[in-house]
């Protein structure tokens, strides 16, 4: 009998869709396609996760389809009712979610507002779904002179304040957003994370910075990470995994300022001595790229993660086992700036394995 895996380490590549679940047309997705439509026109390759078995999921530019894949492959749909972040990673963690947390197309009702500006002492502004490089660009100015909350939604069951780092101090900011989780735990609101965005710069040239942190909710039954710890396993959340789950069966919590980041900081744990579960989350690909439908981002992307799989690949140890996967899609090409309900591609694979 083969020896089981002692370590797991999930990867999360957030929003890598590989084509329209078959509900699609439930959430006006049809016809969207994230890896298919990033790809096209790309001129390089990705030998990484060709050898690895991606391109024989599904047809796709610059991936060929291999004869013998160094992994197992296969794509996934979607169970859960949402295509939002915390939907897509509570359901990989064995949570499904029946019940989708609420939007808020129109902004949030002014009873929450008063609340707020009550709890805060400070003025809520905005308050309208939105991208948060546009909301920053139109806003950001009047906060720094104001000192009030920009205050912004978006496809996704969220709640996000933005504020300048030198008028309101991350700890402030992030005091704020604790007060607003508790408020919004009343299941009439039912929002799944409540966002601190902090930026810096000056009029005209706003940039968001690496101090985002997410309040969630608890998810709302046991997943996989709670009987890990509670089985005595190390679960290492890298990037914001801990944030989406809250904490919740989590050992060890490693923070990340971008993909790269992700991919040094998974480097080093995989050279730790540990038994357990390892779960990444690379963000980039959607906050930077999905949301602003920037494709040639996107791409280059993961051009660059596909240049960290060689080294990756290499360190595992000889029980380990790489699961690459995504939690929804968000293609580049649709209208709108928001999540697309797609397949997720999965590749496993192990030193192990002599082929998928």
């Amino acid at each position: 009998m083969a020896r089981p895996f002692q370590r797991i380490h999930i990867i999360v590549m957030d929003s890598v869709g590989i084509g329209e679940a078959p509900d699609a047309k439930d959430f006006n997705d049809e016809g969207s396609h994230t890896l298919k439509h990033t790809l096209e026109g790309f001129n390089q390759t990705l030998p990484a996760l060709e050898r690895l078995g991606l391109g024989n999921i599904d047809d796709l530019p610059v991936v060929k389809r291999v004869e013998d894949p160094q992994a197992y492959y296969t794509k996934l749909s979607e169970a859960s009712v949402g295509k939002d972040t915390m939907t897509g990673h509570w359901e990989i963690m064995g949570l499904n979610i029946h019940k989708p947390f609420k939007v808020y197309p129109n902004g949030f009702p002014d009873e929450l507002i008063e609340q707020i500006e009550s709890v805060t002492g400070r003025k809520v502004v905005a308050n309208r779904p939105a991208s948060g490089t546009q909301i920053i660009d139109e806003w950001g100015e009047h906060q720094m002179k104001t000192g009030d909350l920009i205050v912004y939604t978006s496809a996704d069951p969220v709640l996000q304040i933005a504020a300048h780092e030198d008028i309101i101090p991350l700890e402030e900011l992030y005091d704020i957003c604790e007060k607003v989780r508790e408020m919004t735990k009343d299941p009439k609101y039912l929002i799944g994370r409540i966002i601190a965005r902090p930026y810096v710069g000056e009029p005209g040239n706003f940039t968001r910075t690496s101090n985002r942190h997410d309040y969630a909710l608890k998810p709302f039954g046991k997943t996989v990470m709670n009987t890990l710890k509670d089985e005595g396993y190390d679960v290492i959340a890298i990037g914001k995994i801990n944030d989406i789950f809250d904490g919740e069966g989590v050992t060890q919590a490693v923070r990340t300022k971008n993909n790269m980041d992700g991919m040094d900081q998974l480097m080093k744990i995989v050279e730790q001595d540990f038994t357990g579960m390892s779960f990444l989350n690379l963000v980039d690909f959607d906050a930077l790229y999905g949301h602003r439908r920037d494709k040639p981002g996107y791409a280059q992307a993961i051009k660059d993660f596909d240049e960290r799989l060689p080294d990756l690949l290499e360190a595992l140890h000889e029980d380990d086992l790489l699961i690459i996967t995504a939690d929804h899609g968000n293609d580049p090409t649709a209208e709108g700036t928001d999540h697309t309900r797609e397949y997720i591609p999965v590749l496993m694979y192990s030193p192990k394995f002599n082929g998928g």
